[in-house]
């Protein structure tokens, strides 16, 4: 008897990628939850940010993007973005997992509190997997008191309620919310990253207190309580906290002109805006802008290189997942040859990348203490950021075509991923703008930067490579055309130091592995690099469920 095939039944496709744990099977994170004394802290949280429910989550906030409202019904301005239920539940969830805070719980500087930055790392890396897009208020919110340190008062009525945890999305003057974001504007149409060109204008009117008017090209997180912006005071280019509500509880002459058309992050809302003599306090001296919000800015890197890293996992995951479940010509895709060594070639790559942000997030952690540790933070944190952020898309694509062309359609979340990746590598200064950070070191603080190198090869000795990527560095920097060479510096530091990050937390054949194949040799597309000697290592060490 001829048996019809059932039209629902599907053959040969794997499950559903969901109510999985995002903390199993990952060597990067293991390794870094240990060092950060979480031990099994982490593994609920992973199960929670696997299970189904969150990750429709992520899809849904993406799925229906922020809405600007310029007016109310009867036209009076009010300058609102209205944000889909599923964003606000997933800020309510971070917040109350301490994203936006958690390395300023104890002491007021987040480098005495012990492993904070490493702990806020692993979840921040748990979370940019299922939605990258509402990490960015809680980035900024995290950063902003490296800045508000700079003005003593500011942070005593401030930071009490960027410790809060329970989020409170209200549109209401910052005093009467328990818990508060922090956006950041700084950059206008006509100069970007040279804020210095800045024509925004701060007149004072006393007690540290001034009226913003012009206009300011991007506005990240347009629905946070206060932003952080640089304005031209008398004095020079100068740092100010700009609250959405004025003192005498009227809304601040903040206006919103438009939501940015983005190519990812769509669940976040970014925005055009214009100060019509908008209130603002002074934060930190005039003419000191700059200096006031570099550490805030150091910090917003770190997390760009851990989210970065975070979206890399994801893909591999997916990736991984698809192939151990899929066969073609008669074995499972992981088991072709070709494939194996493409999947081992990414898994190699990722732990690298995951590796060396974890490790920087150890670095800030330990700077107060030690002197090495400040320079490691200070040297490596825009080279990490432009390493792990700038091979987020490429990683991503060969990810995608693991899956072939259901990697390319909206119901596979590889799409989101892919458009998610640039922006970390453009937001808080573009590849050029981190390379060039790291020649200007060079020359101002050489001693600085060759200590760092030493370290470096000694953290590296006997790795293939190793000690010849640390010579291409110092001559790329000591050289009379530094700035040309400067990307070049850049990436051979970046995988020097991820190198050396392997060898404290990974087996010496990975380590070894990932030096032979990025430091010794030019590296090749992924399947064509020589991880043969850890090709069935790294698909153990890997696991997506």
């Amino acid at each position: 008897m001829d048996v019809t095939p059932d039209a629902d039944e599907v053959a040969n496709q794997p499950p559903p990628y969901a109510d999985i744990n995002l903390v199993a099977g990952d060597p990067a994170l293991a390794a870094a939850t240990e060092r950060a004394g979480l031990n099994g802290a982490l593994w609920a949280f992973g199960s929670q940010w696997g299970g189904s429910d969150q990750l429709a989550l992520g899809r849904l906030a993406n799925e229906n993007p922020p809405e600007l409202h310029s007016h109310d019904p009867q036209g009076r301005r009010c300058d609102v973005v209205e944000f889909h239920p599923a964003y606000h539940a997933l800020m309510a969830q971070s917040m109350e997992a301490g994203l936006h805070c958690s390395s300023w719980d104890g002491p007021l500087r987040p480098a005495e509190a012990r492993r904070g930055n490493a702990q806020r790392a692993t979840r921040l890396y748990v979370v940019s997997q299922v939605e990258a897009g509402h990490v960015c208020p809680l980035t900024m919110t995290h950063a902003a008191p490296a800045s508000l340190a700079a003005a003593p008062e500011l942070m005593r009525d401030f930071l009490p309620r960027i410790r809060g945890r329970n989020y409170d999305g209200r549109f209401l003057p910052f005093w009467e919310k328990a818990s508060i974001t922090i956006g950041m504007s700084m950059t206008e149409r006509q100069g970007g990253t040279d804020v210095r060109t800045n024509t925004t204008r701060a007149a004072p009117t006393g007690n540290g207190e001034y009226e913003i008017s012009g206009a300011k090209w991007f506005l990240s997180a347009p629905m946070s309580d206060a932003f952080l912006v640089l304005a031209q005071a008398p004095g020079g280019l100068t740092a100010f906290l700009l609250p959405r509500f004025r003192p005498d509880g009227g809304v601040n002459a903040l206006r919103l002109t438009r939501l940015k058309r983005k190519l990812g992050n769509r669940s976040n809302a970014s925005c055009e805006a214009e100060f019509e003599r908008a209130f603002a306090w002074r934060v930190g001296e005039e003419g000191r802008g700059i200096a006031t919000i570099i550490g805030m800015v150091q910090m917003t890197r770190l997390d760009c290189a851990v989210s970065s890293a975070g979206l890399m996992r994801a893909a591999l995951a997916r990736a991984l997942h698809h192939a151990r479940h899929r066969t073609a010509f008669q074995k499972k895709l992981v088991d072709q040859p070709a494939m194996a060594m493409v999947l081992a070639d990414l898994a190699l790559d990722q732990e690298a990348f995951a590796a060396l942000a974890f490790r920087l997030a150890l670095s800030f952690d330990e700077a107060a203490g030690s002197g090495t540790e400040a320079a490691r933070a200070r040297v490596l944190t825009p080279v990490a950021k432009f390493a792990i952020c700038k091979a987020a898309p490429g990683f991503i694509a060969e990810a995608m075509e693991v899956l072939g062309g259901n990697g390319y359609v909206e119901d596979c979340a590889l799409p989101r991923l892919y458009r998610e990746a640039p922006v970390n590598a453009i937001w808080e200064g573009s590849g050029n703008v981190m390379a060039l950070d790291l020649a200007r070191v060079a020359f101002r603080e050489p001693d600085l930067v060759q200590a760092i190198l030493a370290d470096l090869k000694e953290r590296t000795r006997g790795l293939p490579g190793a000690a010849a990527s640390a010579d291409c560095v110092s001559q790329c920097l000591h050289a009379g055309d530094r700035e040309a060479r400067a990307r070049r510096a850049a990436e051979a530091l970046a995988l020097l130091a991820a190198a050396a990050a392997l060898a404290e937390s990974a087996p010496t054949a990975v380590a070894e592995a990932f030096a032979a194949t990025r430091l010794a040799t030019p590296r090749g597309m992924y399947g064509a690099n020589a991880v043969e000697p850890v090709r069935d290592l790294m698909l153990e060490r890997v696991c997506a469920a």
